[in-house]
C-alpha cells in the first residue's frame, strides 16, 4: 500500500461501556462521557488499531481497556483535563493478546 489514507472518524460518546467493533474502520474516537469500559474485539494475529480520546465538559472520566498487556504491566493514567485531554491508544495483536500503548497529554 502506499498513500493508504483511512475515513477520519466521527467521534462518539462513550457512555461507561463500548464494545470495539472494526467493521467501519481501524480508526475510532470517543469523547469520554462517563468512566468507560471498553471491550476489546476477538484477538486476530497482525490485527491493529487506534483509539483516539478526549474528555468530555466535566473531565476527569477514566477508560478501561479489557484484556490489554501494555509495557512492563503498567496501565497508563488518562489525560483528565476538561474539555482538552486528549489520548492516543494503539493496540496490536498477536493472536492470543491485545498488546496496548498510549501517547498522551496532547496539548
Amino acid at each position: 500500500f502506499t498513500d493508504y489514507v483511512e475515513t477520519a472518524p466521527s467521534s462518539v460518546n462513550s457512555g461507561t461501556s463500548q464494545t470495539i467493533s472494526l467493521s467501519s474502520g481501524t480508526v475510532l474516537r470517543y469523547t469520554l462521557t462517563g468512566n468507560c469500559t471498553f471491550t476489546m474485539p476477538t484477538a486476530t494475529a497482525g490485527k491493529s488499531f487506534i483509539v483516539m480520546l478526549t474528555q468530555d465538559g466535566t473531565g476527569g472520566r477514566t477508560a478501561t481497556f479489557t484484556g490489554v498487556k501494555y509495557p512492563s504491566g503498567i496501565v497508563p493514567v488518562m489525560t483528565t483535563t476538561a474539555t482538552t485531554g486528549f489520548d492516543i491508544f494503539s493496540f496490536v495483536s498477536n493472536g492470543t493478546n491485545w498488546y496496548g500503548n498510549a501517547i498522551q497529554a496532547f496539548a
